[in-house]
């Protein structure tokens, strides 16, 4: 076999190994949606187990290492084969977890679901490319890693835009196994060229000076920061949009990318993206640590951006430090780790010890510490200046930094945007110039996040005012102009309470008296059964009167707490103290409510921006029909930013033969109240229209789902039809 002929073959083999390691990330994590629920942790634990078996496989790759090829294909092939009792691939049958366990059990769920063929094929890229370098004559090996994140990266797109919207679950578990049998087919395949070569024990192989303790920890903070940073950033979109997979793998996708770049021959785009890493860390990194209500693109591209950079910057880095061939698989094996180390801090460490994701910014902050000193202007002639007027030059460029930055915390983003601009420009410069010293780029850096509301920020986790669990990260503010207290979730308003005597118990926000849940709940008899999915601030508790029972759906243990008086939201012991809340997720609790149980059933869980998926499937909807008493009425929430859900339950409703209305409460509203859509349904349609003639200056309109249009399930759904495009880009 010509050399030609012998690389295509090592290079298919670990594209199609890398494209399955992908595909099967966001294939598992979106399977696991109708049992978790939409949180953004969901992914973030999904990764972290990625990453944990990635290690593994690394390891196991090193570790073959030490045989002749010959057993090391036999070892391997045989595992590969016995692997296959495991498919196709489907979650495992595991209970519920206990309360408060969620971050060990979904680790554990994926393990157990998807832990042998992962591992396997996870150790197929470096495998490959150790037998590639067996043959002295064949080449550069590490070229061939640009080759297995480039089929990474296609397995992630190729998954959202693809797979997901045309084939139901079941059907991505036996196309997947497809794909595994033909990987064993090529690995044989490659075996048989390296028949017979180096890699038994005995030969000697020159292995060049040994490798320092100092190096090896750089390799692995430069591998942890990008997979931390890609993480971080993964939170960020997933909390302020939806937690799918379209979104989990724009980071992760980008991650991947960037080791095509970092690692490729040509060392043209990496040079291009290393010289303007400065700029984009200091402009885009400087708002790593606002917390501000905005949610704007802006931030997401910005982080976006960023992460790609910085991704690019360092594994450039790790590429410049490489050791020689023969220590290949345990330079990935110590890059492995750094990315297991990066996930384990964002996914374990960082939800217990901090209130806010302050792993965000640090993890920003060191990235500016470790970048290679790839300088965008040429300071050639400043080795001519003394060394105490050169320190004393870069003292002046951070301080005149600083100065800028708190002047710029000041200015309003939109009245003064010219301004700050022009001050974000200057901090950049100033970052720019100082770029050789990294402890003053540092800085910089930091002073451009005191400009972007880094004070904002760290005085809300002072005040005690911010709450982070498993499921989110909660915000208490108060407007004393406005008279107001609010809840955010990320950068949505999940309740709004009026501090003052006359209107402390006046329902706000998305509950006002002209919308759609106001109308069906003040509809409701004096003896109503009343349940409600999702907590909140606990707004709805204030429609409730003498006589009905209300029950609670909540799956959040934290935000039952933030509904408590002590932390300043009183709707529900004020307004319905005798009403019962349960705590677990709202889908497995109404599959333990006996029939019949509710005459008004609100469905108002949202994850961040929006309710999670698994609440709006036909599956779903035949729970709530089912915990329905014979002339019960369903209430869903839909508003969103970013997606048209009307469509969405349009469709569910049609599926199940069932009627839906909407109440689009969407004019310009004052005096508290936000503009919000709610769906009324029914299986028939004559209760619908008891609840509509009792207002009608107050229309509901009928919900028609488009033609064609698929509803989702729970093993198929696609938020790509569901887009709002203008709202997402911002036009």
């Amino acid at each position: 076999m010509t050399d030609r002929a012998s690389r295509t073959r090592f290079v298919i083999t670990i594209l199609v190994g890398s494209f399955l390691l992908f595909l099967i990330q966001p294939m598992v994590a979106r399977a696991a949606l109708p049992r978790l629920g939409g949180a953004p942790n969901v992914w973030n634990s999904a990764m972290l187990v990625y990453q944990a078996l990635l290690l593994g496989g690394y390891a196991y790759a090193h570790w073959l290492g030490r045989f002749p090829i010959r057993r090391q294909a036999a070892i391997h092939l045989a595992l590969l084969a016995l692997a296959v009792l495991t498919l196709p691939v489907r979650l495992a049958d595991l209970p519920p977890p206990a309360r408060g366990w969620e971050p060990l059990w979904v680790p554990a769920l994926f393990a157990v679901s998807i832990g042998p063929v992962f591992f396997l094929v996870s150790a197929q890229a470096p495998l490959m490319q150790r037998w590639f370098a067996a043959d002295p004559a064949a080449g550069n090996p590490y070229a061939l890693y640009a080759a297995s994140n480039l089929g990474s990266f296609a397995g992630l797109i190729c998954y959202p835009l693809l797979v997901e919207p045309l084939l139901p679950l079941k059907a991505q578990g036996w196309g997947w196994s497809a794909g595994y049998a033909l990987l064993i087919a090529l690995v044989a395949a490659c075996a048989a060229v390296r028949q017979g070569t180096a890699g038994a024990p005995g030969v000697a192989v020159p292995v060049g000076d040994p490798i320092l303790a100092r190096r090896v920890a750089l390799w692995l903070a430069l591998a942890a920061v990008p997979s931390g940073l890609m993480l971080s950033t993964t939170t960020f979109l997933t909390t302020d949009i939806f937690a799918m997979p379209l979104l989990w793998v724009i980071p992760l996708g980008l991650y991947l990318l960037s080791f095509s770049i970092a690692f490729a021959e040509s060392r043209a785009l990496a040079g291009a993206i290393l010289r303007a890493a400065p700029l984009v860390v200091v402009l885009a990194g400087g708002m790593a640590v606002s917390s501000r209500s905005s949610g704007t693109m802006a931030q997401a591209g910005a982080a976006v951006a960023l992460l790609f950079v910085v991704a690019v910057a360092l594994h450039a880095r790790l590429y410049a430090l490489r050791p020689e061939p023969e220590r290949l698989t345990f330079f990935y094996l110590v890059m492995s780790a750094g990315g297991a180390l990066g996930g384990v801090f964002c996914a374990l460490i960082a939800p217990l010890v901090f209130d806010w994701v302050w792993e965000h910014p640090l993890l920003v902050l060191a990235a500016a510490a470790l970048l290679p000193r790839v300088p965008l202007l040429d300071w050639s002639g400043i080795e001519d200046i003394p060394p105490r007027v050169r320190q004393g030059g870069v003292l002046v460029v951070v301080i005149a930094a600083f100065a800028l930055g708190w002047s710029m915390s000041g200015l309003d983003p939109r009245r003064d945007a010219l301004l700050v601009l022009m001050a974000a420009l200057a901090i950049a410069a100033c970052g720019v110039i100082v770029f050789a010293r990294r402890w003053a780029f540092v800085l910089v850096l930091l002073a451009m996040m005191v400009g972007r509301g880094a004070e904002e920020t760290l005085d809300r986790s002072l005040s005690g005012n911010r709450t982070r669990s498993y499921f989110g990260i909660y915000t208490i503010t108060e407007s004393a102009r406005r008279h107001e207290r609010y809840l955010t979730h990320g950068t949505t308003l999940h309740g709004t309470q009026y501090t003052d005597a006359a209107r402390r118990l006046r329902p706000t926000s998305y509950y006002g008296p002209t919308s759609g849940v106001a109308l069906a709940l003040t509809a409701a008899g004096d003896r109503a059964r009343v349940g409600v999915v999702g907590l909140g601030t606990a707004t709805l508790a204030c429609y409730k009167r003498p006589g009905q029972r209300w029950t609670f759906f909540e799956i959040d243990p934290a935000v039952v707490a933030l509904s408590r008086p002590q932390h300043r939201f009183t709707f529900l012991d004020s307004c319905a103290p005798d009403a019962a809340i349960r705590i677990g997720d709202a889908r497995l609790e109404l599959a333990k409510t006996p029939p019949g149980s509710f005459d008004v059933l609100v469905v108002d869980a949202f994850s961040s921006d929006s309710i999670p998926l698994h609440l709006l499937t036909r599956e779903a909807l035949a729970v709530y029909g089912r915990v329905l008493a014979p002339d019960g009425v369903l209430i869903l929430h839909i508003s969103n930013r970013y997606l048209d859900l009307r469509p969405v339950v349009a469709g569910i409703a049609r599926a199940q033969g069932w009627t839906a209305w909407l109440r689009d409460d969407s004019g310009r509203h004052s005096d508290g109240f936000t503009p919000s859509y709610w769906v009324a349904l029914a299986p028939d349609r004559a209760r619908l229209e008891r609840l509509a003639v009792r207002r009608p200056d107050l229309p509901w309109t009928p919900l028609h789902a488009p033609p064609g249009d698929e509803p989702w399930q729970d093993d198929y759904a696609s938020i790509l039809p569901h887009i709002r495009w203008d709202n997402l880009l911002g036009v």
